[in-house]
């Protein structure tokens, strides 16, 4: 049985294939229109997975989108209703759109789906599903568990905002909910909003943000923002925020609290919005320990599931694995709206079709997240001749030993490989290499390479075997989605003289670690866990690298610039290439030069 899911008309739109249980192919839209983010219908993605999969529309048994756009219209109706006359402004310029196009999403997704097979039978095989049962899904169905909790937090799908499921076998059954106003991934976004950076995109950069503050203000967020329960329930005070009827996430009386209007984009970074920052996002932290700790505790469970885009906060996610309440943790490494369309689609198969799990292959069942289009080495050279790049054909084993010795000598090497990765982050696909004891390389690929904010740390990439003697991991990360502290031992400088010294973005300076190019200002890292099974040229070049150095680590961050999504075909990889300043482009075999 062949089930395509498709996400779409909010943000990250993406198409996911799946046939009899096995996920066959998934990508986001915004990776072949190249418009970050992209919310338009899929049709590049679709067009892939069919592709990918060898099939016309035709033949597909079920088509699920991720989500019923009615619910959405009716909580957006009650919304307007129960807050009048406040939002009539906001009303009048929602309402055009949704009675022109969302409400009728049923007659636009039969139209494009036409596209593809105007004989296609919608009436039957259209369905939907619900936006955090398709979040479940996409999170229990691929996890290596047969039984799980299953926690699903975002800012708000039809109503739900966060939701308890449990997933046993082949059935998944929501089992409470909490409701829009009140949401943890909207009081996040209020403040991504208030830091100066754009919703829905710029979450990861508070998350970032938050260690070079401190967190003054919980106190003032816990007595006026959120009524935060010991198990973990809330309730957001709605005086405080305009999500609901204004075209904006905070208002007056919220500036007041902190004593300063929002901060305006790309203007300089001041103490007030790092302390701010740091200190929502420990309130986030305490919200998610309460709740996961209430839950293993009243359901006995010991596996968890996470989902939504809530689960993208992996210091929170490593927060919860340390706090031990739970012996198993899996997260979905496309946990926002991208992942609904793979929910959707494996919720069609089990819920709606009653098919049974299938024994998963490797660790997990999403193929360690490379589920996007690949080339081969032919058509690589041949499009990269059409571009009059100018490159080198390398056997394998001269092309690890080449970007080894590359990376060792400090060079930047842009890294493209295999089948794109599925999700936000870039997993040894489409990634930018660096190394890693550089004391200049964030720097250095934060402004001159990438053209980001300074303060935005890089990952780590680690042989997964000898992750234990680098951080403070006991367990694998693939999906970078885990936050940890580096180990001790490789800590250079204390925390504590670093704090006292330097202040805010000063503490960028401190070199607090035998890999500072990874390491966070509080000591932490975002870690990748590269498994002998995961993906072996990838692989390769760390074990290398390792050789050479005796460092098992490298930076890997996506192989993109700011605004721009992840790199998919080898123009993309090249055009990148050729407007930054990167030294070295691998692409399949070939081997490309700055110089």
């Amino acid at each position: 049985m062949r089930v395509l899911g498709v996400s779409a008309f909010y943000h990250d739109s993406a198409a996911a294939l799946i046939e009899d249980g096995r996920v066959v192919a998934a990508a986001q839209e915004e990776r072949f229109s190249r418009q970050k983010h992209d919310a338009g219908f899929p049709a590049q993605a679709i067009a892939y997975c069919l592709e990918e999969g060898g099939i016309e529309l035709g033949t597909v048994d079920q088509v699920v989108f991720y989500e019923k756009p009615f619910l959405k219209f009716e909580r957006l109706l009650e919304t307007y209703l129960a807050m009048a006359p406040r939002g009539f402004a906001s009303f009048c310029r929602a309402m055009p759109l949704w009675l022109r196009e969302k409400l009728f999403q049923k007659d636009l997704l039969r139209k494009e789906l036409a596209a593809f097979d105007p004989a296609f039978d919608w009436r039957s095989r259209l369905l939907f599903s619900e936006h955090h049962l398709s979040h479940a899904a996409s999170a229990f169905f691929p996890s290596p568990f047969d039984d799980a909790l299953v926690l699903t937090m975002d800012g708000v799908g039809e109503w739900a905002t966060t939701s308890v499921a449990m997933g046993e076998g082949k059935d998944l059954k929501v089992l409470k909910e909490i409701h829009f106003p009140h949401s943890l991934g909207l009081l996040y976004s209020a403040f991504t909003y208030y830091c100066g950076f754009e919703v829905n995109s710029g979450e990861y950069k508070l998350m970032g943000l938050a260690p070079y503050g401190e967190p003054k203000y919980v106190q003032a967020i816990l007595d006026n923002l959120i009524d935060l329960k010991p198990d973990g329930t809330f309730r957001l005070d709605q005086r405080f925020f305009d999500y609901c009827t204004g075209l904006r996430m905070t208002n007056s009386r919220f500036d007041a609290l902190f004593g300063a209007p929002p901060r305006a984009p790309e203007s300089p970074f001041v103490p007030l919005y790092m302390d701010v920052a740091a200190s929502v996002q420990a309130v986030v932290e305490e919200a998610v320990l309460r709740m996961t700790r209430s839950l293993a505790a009243e359901t006995g469970a010991r596996n968890l599931c996470l989902a939504g885009g809530v689960a993208l906060n992996c210091v929170a996610n490593g927060k919860i694995l340390r706090d031990g309440r739970f012996r198993n943790i899996w997260i979905q490494p496309a946990a926002g709206d991208a992942g609904g369309a793979l929910g959707a689609a494996l919720a069609g198969y089990h819920l709606q079709a009653g098919h049974p799990r299938v024994t998963h292959t490797g660790a997990d069942g999403m193929r360690g997240a490379y589920l996007g289009p690949g080339y081969e080495q032919d058509s690589i050279e041949s499009r990269l001749r059409d571009l009059g790049a100018d490159f080198e054909v390398m056997e394998e084993r001269v092309l690890i030993a080449a970007t080894a010795d590359a990376l060792a000598a400090g060079k930047v090497v842009g890294w493209f490989q295999g089948r794109m990765e599925f999700g936000p982050r870039a997993l040894g696909a489409r990634s930018i290499l660096g190394d890693p004891r550089a004391p200049d390389m964030q720097r250095r690929m934060n402004l001159k390479i990438k053209n980001r904010e300074s303060f935005r740390p890089f990952a780590p990439a680690v042989l997964a075997e000898r992750a234990g003697d680098w951080f403070d991991l006991d367990r694998e990360s693939p999906y970078m989605l885990l936050v940890a502290p580096v180990s001790a031992a490789r800590l250079t400088t204390p925390l504590t003289e670093v704090k006292q010294a330097l202040t805010g973005l000063e503490r960028l300076q401190a070199v607090r670690s035998a890999i500072p190019a990874v390491t966070h200002v509080d000591g932490s890292a975002r870690i990748q866990t590269v498994a002998a099974d995961s993906n072996p040229r990838y692989r390769a070049v760390l074990e290398a690298f390792a050789d050479r150095t005796g460092c098992p680590v490298l930076v890997n961050t996506s192989f993109n610039v700011r605004d721009e999504p992840i790199v998919c075909t080898p123009e993309d990889a090249y055009r990148c290439f050729t407007t930054t300043e990167m030294d070295v482009l691998v692409i399949g075999n070939c081997w490309l030069t700055c110089e």
